[in-house]
Formats: structure tokens, C-alpha cells, sequence
């Protein structure tokens, strides 16, 4: 197996890299400390983010791709040094055509148990009518699957059934587990953080009533959750197709947990790429105003003028060109998908800047006339020092909600973007592929609706989740927020 570095594989990890030295300078500055305690002492906080933390664990696992090596394939060459015409049999290893990340080799069983055609979720039979042979004799029925409820005849059970029997035990699993995890935290509190010196029952009465300082109550439950969604997923794909299949047969269920890489590289690349230019012209345009903030605005009115959808249609068809023209650049069609995601990126944030410029240039110009500011120039602070060390961090608060908004925003825009056809390649797993099928999907007759309901309900989750976040996490940083909080206290 060789490992295959995709350009939006080192991107995530270099990210996760980051986000890990910031965790160690957050831990070794105290008024960050503070302000990062005050929103995960939120219980909507901590739901969202361990929803996220799960989106996150798919999306890494899908960013480390292997190459399986091919042994034993001999190619003939010519011996040096050797007689003229000699030919050596030398045994030499190929690569395959496509590299596998770590969640294609998870998800392989699901990729092996495909079905001729559509079948609804949780079924045993197919989803239309075929005319066969049962017993010697020709009826039109619905055909049984070749893997979803394969296993019946065996167990001599109906379905229904069955799948209440795996949902049970699924159920019971999960609440073993979290309930061995809860005494494992009231433990470790106990021991450990227990300043008031309660005995083990007095203190799971307080956890167990919210009264503690962090939300465990509300983690303990969310962990259940999440425990309980996979492992009832994991016991009833070993025996059926969760959320049904496509029409060439393949699950549902593989194809969108596929598409959260997809969806967290364009919310997260395309804010990251957004939010050092916004915020640069945005600060520098309201600070220095006059001829500055006039060219700055003539640019960014410029690029406002011009429809989203044709500039980006327009770029992306002209990549496309580029990457079908110069074809030996890339190894596989993996690699030639994974570059068109990452310019896809680059160009959805050099259109979308504008609005995050503007709100930073206008709260720009208000503080620049605060008393702070003032002081800060009468007692000759430089201007990189102002503006680093006095406007970009009261400007935070603002720039914080506006991208995940954005985030939140970029992932819509590629179900859009890929409803039209100049979104991700249609060799990607994506969710605006998926809605894009099911546009025919609900046309048909009976209406095959579980693949545009699946993509809804995993984007509903992360969009959700990453607005909630971003809210609480708004309100601990935002200076008003904590200075009226404190007043009503």
C-alpha cells in the first residue's frame, strides 16, 4: 500500500494541525481560556460540536488515500551490459488505476452489496414490478434483493420484525455503553473536581438536574445519541440497505457519507481563503479612508456587479478545459476531481468576499472613532499595532457568525452549483449531486424519494450544528454580549 497525498488531503491535515496548536495557545492564555469555558459551558454548544466533531472524524478518514500495489506482473527490458537482444524477465509491481481512502476500505462491504436497481430503505424486495420465474411459473412481483433481507429464510422471520429485533438490540448496546461511560465521568468527578466534597449519589442528584458547572447532562445524552444512530446503522446495514439504493443499485447511505468531505472542504477551504482577504481590505478601507477606501470599494463593487453564477460557471468550465487539455498532470481521475474541488473553492471565495468586506470597512469606521482608539493614537501607538492589536480583535465577534454563516452558505451554494452542472465533478460524491439526481428521481412514477431526503438530512445536521456553534461561540467572545450579561447579573 502507498500512500497518495491529495491536495485536499494535505490541506485538511495541515488545518488540523492548526486548529491543535491553537487548542495548546488557547490552554496558555487565560483570557482565551475564559472565553472558550464560557461558550462550551453552553449545552447547545457542546450538542452542536460533538455533531460536528462526527462530520469531522468521516471527513478525515476519507482524506487518507492508499494505493494498492499489483504484485507479481513481469515486464520484459533489456539487460545492460549484457548480449545483444538478451531479454530479462523482471518482476515489477503496478499501481492500481485509483487510490482508496481509509473510508472507502470501512465502507467496502456496503460498496460490494449492490442491487440491480432501486430498493426502498429497509427493504427486503425491489422497488418496482419485474416479471420473472418463481416455482416454474412466470409472475410479475417484486423481485426479493440479492442483500438487503437475504438473511430471512434462514431466521424464519418476517421483516418488520427483524428489523425491530436490531433496532432493540442496537438500543440496548448503546445504553450499556453510555451507561458504563456515565460512571466513568461521575467517577472521575467525583474524584478529581468535587470541591464541595459530596458524597457519589449527592453528585449525580446535582449532574443529573443540570446544576453542574459544565453541561454534562446534555453530553452524556447527545453521546447516547450518537451512539445509538451508529450502531443501529452498523447492525441493520449488515443485513439491509439503510437509506435504500440508487438506481444503479448502490446504497444511499455510502454514497452521502461520502459526500461530507466534500461538503466540509468547500464550507471550510472557501471561508479560510475568504476571511484573511475580507478582513484585510475591509480594515484597511475603513481606517485610512479617502483614496483607499475608495479604490477598495470600487473593487469589490466591481466584483458585486458581476452574477455569481455566470463568473463561477464561466471559471469552472474553463478549468475544466484546462484539466481535460493537460491530462498528464494527473495519475488518476481522483486526482483530477480533487483538483477541480479545490479551485471550485478558490473561486467561490474570491466571488463571495464582498459582503464580509463591507460589514468589516462599516464597523471599522465606527470604531476608528471611539475613545479607546483616540487614546491609543495620542500616545503614539503605530498603525499596524492599532490595527492588529486594537480594531481586528474587537472585530472578531462579527467575523466569527458571518463566516460560519458563509460556512453554512458555501455548502448550499455547491448543492446549487452542482444542480446546474458546474459544481464539483460529477464523478464526486456530493450532495448537490445527489439532489441533482433526485430532481428525476421524484419525477418517476413510483416516486423514488429517500436519496433527496437522506442528502437533506445530513446537510440539515451540519448546517445546523455549525450555526448553533457559531452563536454561542459569538456571545462568549462578543465584548457587549458579556458586558450586558454581566449588568443583569
Amino acid at each position: 500500500m502507498q500512500i497518495v497525498f491529495l491536495l485536499i488531503d494535505v490541506f485538511l491535515y495541515a488545518l488540523v494541525l492548526c486548529v491543535g496548536a491553537y487548542v495548546v495557545y488557547v490552554f496558555k492564555t487565560p483570557p482565551l481560556k475564559d472565553s472558550w469555558s464560557r461558550a462550551f459551558k453552553r449545552p447547545i454548544s457542546v450538542a452542536s460540536s460533538m455533531v460536528l466533531l462526527l462530520f469531522l472524524m468521516v471527513a478525515l478518514l476519507d482524506s487518507i488515500h492508499l494505493r494498492p500495489q499489483i504484485a507479481g506482473q513481469e515486464t520484459p527490458s533489456t539487460a545492460l551490459g549484457g548480449p545483444s537482444g538478451q531479454v530479462l524477465k523482471v518482476s515489477t509491481k503496478a499501481s492500481s488505476a485509483e487510490p482508496k481512502s481509509i473510508l472507502d476500505i470501512l465502507l467496502q462491504p456496503l460498496a460490494d452489496a449492490r442491487e440491480r436497481s432501486y430498493s426502498a430503505p429497509l427493504a427486503s424486495v425491489g422497488f418496482k414490478k419485474e416479471t420473472f420465474e418463481r416455482d416454474g411459473v412466470t409472475v410479475r412481483d417484486y423481485p426479493r434483493l440479492q442483500f438487503g433481507g437475504a438473511h430471512l429464510k434462514d431466521k424464519g422471520v418476517d421483516h418488520v420484525t427483524d428489523c425491530l429485533q436490531l433496532s432493540l438490540h442496537a438500543f440496548l448496546k448503546a445504553l450499556g455503553l453510555n451507561a458504563l461511560l456515565g460512571l466513568v465521568l461521575l467517577a472521575l468527578t467525583w474524584r478529581f473536581n468535587n470541591p464541595n466534597a459530596q458524597s457519589m449519589g449527592q453528585l449525580f442528584q446535582h449532574c443529573s438536574k443540570g446544576h453542574a458547572s459544565w453541561p454534562i447532562r446534555t453530553a452524556l445524552l447527545m453521546c447516547f445519541l450518537i451512539t445509538l444512530a451508529l450502531l443501529w446503522t452498523l447492525d441493520l446495514s449488515a443485513h439491509y440497505h439503510v437509506f435504500g439504493t440508487d438506481q444503479t443499485g448502490k446504497s444511499v447511505l455510502l454514497i452521502a457519507l461520502k459526500s461530507v468531505r466534500t461538503a466540509l472542504v468547500i464550507g471550510t477551504l472557501t471561508t479560510l481563503v475568504i476571511m484573511p482577504v475580507a478582513l484585510t481590505l475591509g480594515i484597511v478601507a475603513g481606517y485610512f479612508r479617502g483614496a483607499v477606501d475608495e479604490f477598495i470599494q470600487y473593487i469589490y463593487t466591481l466584483l458585486a456587479s458581476i452574477p455569481d453564477v455566470l463568473l463561477i460557471a464561466a471559471t469552472v468550465l474553463m478549468l475544466q478545459v484546462f484539466i481535460d487539455s493537460h491530462a498528464g498532470y494527473f495519475d488518476s481521475a481522483l486526482q483530477r476531481s480533487d483538483a477541480r474541488l479545490f479551485f471550485l473553492c478558490v473561486i467561490l471565495a474570491l466571488t463571495s468576499f464582498t459582503g464580509l468586506c463591507r460589514l468589516v470597512r462599516g464597523e471599522t469606521l465606527k470604531l476608528r472613532e471611539l475613545e479607546y482608539i483616540q487614546s491609543a493614537k495620542a500616545f503614539g501607538v503605530s498603525t499596524p499595532r492599532m490595527l492588529l492589536s486594537h480594531i481586528a480583535p474587537n472585530l472578531m465577534h462579527l467575523v466569527l457568525i458571518n463566516c460560519v454563516m458563509q460556512f453554512s452558505g458555501f455548502i448550499l451554494s455547491e448543492a446549487v452549483l452542482s444542480y446546474v452542472g458546474v459544481g464539483v465533478d460529477p464523478n464526486t460524491a456530493s450532495f448537490g449531486v445527489m439532489i441533482n439526481t433526485a430532481r428525476d428521481e421524484l419525477a418517476a412514477t413510483p416516486v423514488v424519494w429517500w436519496t433527496l431526503v437522506t442528502a437533506f438530512v445530513f446537510m440539515f445536521l451540519l448546517v445546523v450544528s455549525a450555526n448553533l456553534l457559531a452563536d454561542a461561540v459569538r456571545d462568549a467572545f462578543d465584548p457587549k454580549t458579556r458586558l450586558s450579561a454581566g449588568r443583569s447579573k
